[in-house]
């Protein structure tokens, strides 16, 4: 009588638009896309985007996460985080894959998965970010190269 489908992960699913205000925790199997304001914690088997005029007060658990607003709170990612040109994390991020556009800010800590942790947090789920492999401290960096130098300098002239 009724198709129990499982949900599509790569679908969004939630939207919370332009100009609209949610107060509380969100738990989806679909993707969400946040637009408006949002304060409470996302747990998401899918993916989540914060767009260009989003904002979310959150920790954030998702497989990808796209940051093109403004994020205030940690992020796990179990594959990819991407920070875009527009985009500000001012927090702590967990990922396999992490990706930082030039422009973009990034205030916190970052940790990431070796191969081999990020392929057992797969299977059991687990974020695999345990010990002190792939920790870096991106304190006010921007861009791709996580300083301050101007873009295209090479590393020669930071490091001597």
């Amino acid at each position: 009588m009724f198709n129990r489908r499982r949900p599509d992960v790569g679908r969004t699913d939630t939207l919370i638009g332009e100009g609209s205000a949610f107060t509380g925790k969100i738990q989806s199997k679909a993707s969400i896309r946040v637009e408006g304001l949002l304060s409470g914690d996302i747990i998401c088997e899918g993916d989540v985007t914060i767009g260009e005029r989003g904002t979310a007060r959150s920790d954030i658990t998702a497989r990808n996460i796209i940051v093109a607003g403004t994020v205030h709170g940690d992020v796990l990612a179990r594959h990819t985080l991407t920070i875009t040109s527009t985009g500000k994390l001012f927090g702590n991020a967990s990922a396999k894959t992490l990706v930082i556009a030039e422009g973009a800010i990034f205030q916190g800590m970052s940790r990431m998965a070796i191969k081999e942790e990020a392929d057992e947090s797969d299977s059991t789920g687990s974020s695999g970010t345990s010990g002190t492999n792939g920790t870096s401290d991106s304190s006010g960096s921007r861009g791709l190269s996580g300083s301050s130098a101007p873009a295209g300098t090479p590393s020669s002239a930071m490091y001597g």
